[in-house]
């Protein structure tokens, strides 16, 4: 005979059960997500964000340089470290799975994910080189393109 009462205490216990489940997996998950952070030195990397800002600022506007000290906790206030670690850890959770992030983990705890860590910034750099010299290389082109467009639309 079908009895509410230990039913009721039934699927109780079970809620209980699933959202302690989900509470552990997404601390452990939250875990796994900040390990990731120190392995690729997340927050150096966040600094050297904010101090490059900070100095893209200040030559922007030297006037801002006897203020440096306001824009430096300005910057660290809304995109430094602190600021964005939780939102930072949320996407990352959102986007990877704890399984994913685990064996990034296991990558970037190998000598090879430590040369990729090391490596990556000089690799950016070199490509933004890359980049640059070869449109300047072929900015003649782009403005022949240009000026090619206008005659066609002065005389159609």
């Amino acid at each position: 005979m079908f009895n509410r009462k230990s039913f009721g205490i039934a699927m109780t216990m079970l809620i209980a059960a699933s959202a302690a489940a989900v509470h552990a997996d997404e601390a452990s998950h939250r875990q796994a997500v900040e390990e990731l952070f120190e392995l690729t030195e997340m927050k150096q990397k966040i600094d050297e964000s904010v101090a490059t800002v900070l100095a893209l600022q200040i030559a922007q506007n030297p006037v801002l340089e006897s203020h440096q000290d306001v824009v430096s906790e300005f910057l660290e206030r809304h995109i430094g470290w602190g600021s964005l670690k939780d939102a930072l850890t949320s996407m990352y959770m959102k986007e990877f799975t704890e399984k994913e992030v685990n064996d990034m983990n296991t990558f970037y705890s190998s000598p090879t994910g430590h040369k990729v860590i090391e490596r990556l910034p000089v690799l950016i750099q070199m490509r933004n080189q890359l980049a640059s010299q070869r449109l300047q290389e072929n900015i003649g082109e782009l403005e022949y393109e240009i000026n090619a467009r206008q005659k066609q639309q002065e005389h159609p």
